[in-house]
């Protein structure tokens, strides 16, 4: 019989990283159920879900978690709700999740206390902010991690987790990075109505225990970039406390220099990625995905720190001058030379393969 299988998705960043695996196990023989929540339910954010259901041979099922931007813990407990009623329903051998948002941690929450087996991919990590505390402590509810690489591994035997249960695959989205299925540059600029040439990307989130920072932080960010006079994408941050802050910033750019959109296909994303000058603020995608293509990224803040980096990554902080600064440093230094620290692709098959001959035991003995 069929492992039955239900990877959870509430972003479209965790989509990316998830997409190449769903399709691997879908057609190496499990019984793949997609839980989908989070943002893609949500207008704003132009219904993602569309992407995910794109896939075939799998089950999917929506689940609108959204509370209100100020109540991440009931966000929280409406997805407990939720998930808890799917899984019974579906009643899976094993739960994947992706990451460090509530979406996770809600499900992790679930399958541990329902005494199923729930794999956490990209555990293991640090970044200085709550993102890291969510992260951990869904690594302490999992029983399998698929890491990034030998540093995360080290770090979730230190925190107590085996050996054993531990997969180093590199970050599933190198696998979509340099498929040869991804769209041109033409393509992409067509579908988004890009009329630039040359261009950056600005991709900002908020960072929830700085909220109080959070409008000067984005007004600082805009000054800089609309005063560099370069071209800019400027993609909606995900939906955390703080977001409508930043999109209402956006909304106030009189520019024609930038170019405003609510999301991307990850796959149209990696291809404007691909060709861009740089990108600036603070996604791990100038962390991860950027240095693969030999892009420039500009770090601002906090959001990625401890995270492991390229050369290629220009940090800085909330200052209008540092931050031109490293505009400038970044045209002096031109491109740098690719970096593979996350994975050199093929996470999907390394999933599949230690799914389908691994027996699934690694279940954790608790103490009380």
């Amino acid at each position: 019989m069929s492992k039955k299988i239900i990877f959870v998705t509430g972003t479209r960043a965790d989509w990316g990283k998830l997409k190449s695996l769903v399709m691997e196990a879908s057609s190496d023989n499990f019984d793949v159920h997609i839980f989908i929540t989070g943002m893609h339910n949500d207008e704003k954010y132009g219904y993602t879900y569309i992407d995910v259901q794109r896939v075939k041979n799998v089950g999917f099922y929506r689940f609108d978690n959204k509370t209100s931007e100020t109540s991440m813990d009931l966000t929280l407990s409406k997805t407990i709700t939720g998930f808890s009623k799917y899984v019974d329903k579906i009643n899976p051998d094993l739960i994947v999740i992706h990451g460090d948002r509530p979406e996770p941690l809600a499900c992790a929450i679930v399958g541990s206390f329902k005494n199923i087996l729930v794999a956490h991919i990209e555990g293991g990590e640090i970044s200085g902010t709550i993102d890291e505390l969510i992260r951990h402590s869904i690594s302490k509810l999992s029983h399998i991690h698929f890491v990034s690489n030998e540093m995360a591994k080290n770090r979730l035997i230190q925190m107590g987790e085996k050996k054993e249960s531990i997969f180093i695959i590199g970050s599933p989205d190198i696998d979509l990075m340099f498929s040869k299925d991804l769209p041109i540059l033409k393509e992409a600029k067509k579908k988004y109505q890009i009329s630039y040439d040359k261009y950056s990307i600005v991709l900002f989130h908020p960072v929830t225990t700085e909220i109080k920072f959070i409008k000067e932080q984005v007004d600082c960010l805009i000054d800089s970039v609309i005063e560099s006079k370069k071209n800019y994408i400027i993609i909606y941050p995900n939906n955390d406390l703080g977001s409508d802050t930043i999109i209402d910033a956006y909304k106030k750019i009189k520019s024609n220099c930038v170019k405003i959109l609510p999301s991307i296909r990850f796959e149209y994303f990696l291809t404007l990625l691909k060709n861009s000058e740089f990108i600036i603020g603070n996604s791990s995608a100038g962390i991860r995905e950027a240095p693969y293509y030999s892009v420039d990224s500009i770090n601002i803040g906090s959001r990625q720190n401890g995270r492991q980096r390229a050369k290629s990554v220009i940090d800085c902080g909330y200052n209008e001058e540092e931050i031109k600064d490293a505009i400038e440093k970044h045209l002096d230094n031109g491109r740098y030379d690719s970096e593979f620290i996350y994975g050199d692709g093929h996470a999907g098959e390394k999933i599949a393969d230690a799914l389908a001959t691994c027996e699934l035991k690694f279940h954790k003995t608790i103490t009380y």
